[in-house]
């Protein structure tokens, strides 16, 4: 039977506290720092992302890991080629995968990691999707080389349960969950197993469907949803879908099981010297992929944090290869960022960025989305993009350009950008992007240009 659940965190208050977070396709590193008391128990940790996402989303957790003692290279966060799931799991769909697509590029993943550095056994933490992917090889195979499973908002029984669409990966009544879920206990036995889910504000584990475009019909489906019979199943409060794999409150009790015990610091611990890079990945016909995007131009600048404004000339222009790899950059650990990526036949895009406080070669971009009929006839067009989390209100305190963002639903947390546009005359002035307590100042660029700027939130 599953361990009793327990309330970690409660109330909207809670959430406002603690530090500060960013996929090629296989693996991808975080940074060192000397080993923690403790931490040479602790085995290598292999993060896999979840649906439409990447590595990147990785980064605090990967941070705050270090921060702990973790070394570097006991790290890795996976990069799925197509990251979206099929329709229907068995009909092939361009750019989407499959769940045994999935499960075979965990399998690569788990390998090389454990090569690497030498472990007979790794734990596994995924958030969303990923956790399909990680008891898909867990159960199939590989209980042998993982000694923890962490799924954090993972819709284990279903975003729905119904006798329509039984073919897609999410239906709690389709044969791949029904088959995950198969038994008196629905874990592996031999692998440790924990859930995180959030108590009520996950926005895929809702009784109604509107949340999935089928507003007042039931999805038979419970913010229980994520739990499993056989695991550890814990509550983390009044989180969202994402935040129950990104937020400190996460990391702490990804940390703890599989630790043993609780981490020294929270907090995200500064190096003197910060080194950056990454991949740069494209949306082909508007699908999110991880594939690299060769021939992109990447141009760093130390911007003011009051301003937006640039402080002296690039700090790296740098052009992907066939790889999509784009750096190194050294960068001051205090310094606010604006990273210009122009890729082939994409919308120029400027996006700003909070200091980085360590190292990291997850640190992704895409492009952002081309202007829509919406926009037309805006001088300017500026986002405000939340990777790791939602924008939730009343919860949080979400301010742009001095506003509560109009585009931004009340409620259960759903939105993760927000929109403005502005007349050609505010091109070059400042924009405020706050969430709770990170600000980033930004600059509006001609959309004449095909320009976005987007302020991405780290945190």
């Amino acid at each position: 039977m599953g361990v009793a659940r327990r309330t970690v965190l409660t109330g909207a208050g809670a959430l406002f506290l603690l530090g500060r977070n960013l996929s090629v396709p296989a693996l991808a590193q975080a940074t060192a720092r000397p080993p923690a008391a403790g931490s040479a128990d602790i085995p290598p940790i292999l993060f896999v992302h979840g649906n439409g996402d990447h590595a990147a989303l990785w980064l605090t957790t990967l941070w705050r890991m270090e921060s702990n003692g973790v070394p570097r290279e006991r790290m890795a966060a996976i990069n799925f080629t197509d990251p979206l799931a099929r329709a229907d799991d068995k009909v092939e769909q361009a750019g989407r995968s499959s769940t045994e697509d999935q499960r075979r590029e965990l399998n690569d993943a788990v390998k090389e990691l454990k090569q690497k550095t030498g472990a007979a056994r790794i734990a596994l933490v995924g958030n969303s999707r990923g956790g399909n992917a990680i008891r898909n090889y867990v159960k199939n195979g590989g209980s042998a080389d993982i000694s923890h499973a962490v799924l954090c908002g993972t819709p284990n029984h279903g975003v729905y349960a119904s006798d329509d669409g039984l073919g897609n990966e999410f239906n709690g009544r389709g044969p791949f969950l029904r088959g995950l879920n198969d038994g008196d206990s629905e874990v592996t036995v031999g692998t440790a197993f924990l859930t995180l889910r959030s108590d009520g504000l996950d926005k895929y584990a809702q009784a109604d469907g509107r949340f999935v475009g089928k507003p007042g019909t039931p999805t038979n489906v419970t913010a229980e949803g994520p739990a499993l019979k056989g695991a550890t199943n814990l509550v983390l409060g009044a989180v969202d879908h994402r935040e129950t794999a990104y937020h400190p409150r996460a990391f702490r009790e990804i940390y703890k099981f599989i630790a043993g015990h609780e981490p020294s610091r929270i907090e995200i611990a500064p190096e003197t010297a910060v080194r950056l890079s990454g991949l740069v990945t494209g949306t082909p016909g508007g699908v999110p992929t991880n594939r690299p995007v060769p021939g992109a131009t990447v141009d760093i600048y130390h911007v003011s944090a009051e301003t937006g404004e640039r402080i002296g000339g690039p700090l790296l222009s740098s052009q992907t290869g066939a790889d999509g790899r784009w750096g190194p950059a050294q960068v001051d650990p205090s310094w606010p960022l604006e990273f210009v990526l122009t890729s082939p036949g994409a919308v120029t895009t400027h996006i700003y960025r909070s200091p980085f406080p360590r190292s990291s070669e997850i640190v992704h971009l895409r492009a952002a989305r081309p202007p829509g009929p919406a926009d037309s006839g805006a001088g300017a067009i500026v986002l405000m993009s939340r990777p790791r989390g939602y924008f939730g209100l009343p919860r949080d305190i979400v301010l742009f350009d001095g506003k509560e963002p109009a585009d931004v639903k009340s409620g259960v947390p759903t939105d993760a950008v927000t929109t403005l546009r502005f007349a050609a005359a505010e091109i070059g002035r400042p924009v405020a992007a706050i969430f709770n307590g990170e600000r980033i100042v930004m600059r509006p660029w001609p959309a004449s240009e095909n320009r976005i700027a987007v302020a991405e939130l780290t945190y």
